[in-house]
């Protein structure tokens, strides 16, 4: 079984590839310890997490799947 891999993107539109541990990987190449969870509210109220805020950048994380033609 292949390991889910991520990328982010963050609100200036630079892109972050080959995350395996989305936040372990993001601070290593920011060079920061510190790190808060970002989290958009859906419909109904109900908020998800959807990426991190890091040295300032907020960062939305999307995992990464292969494109499969049916």
């Amino acid at each position: 079984m292949v390991p889910a891999m991520y990328m982010a993107i963050d609100q200036y539109g630079n892109t972050y590839h080959g995350l395996v541990h989305p936040r372990k990987d993001l601070c290593e190449q920011l060079g920061r310890k510190h790190v808060n969870k970002m989290y958009r509210t859906r419909k109904g109220g109900v908020d998800q997490h959807c990426g991190y805020v890091i040295a300032g950048l907020w960062l939305e994380v999307f995992e990464v799947r292969p494109w499969h033609s049916a």
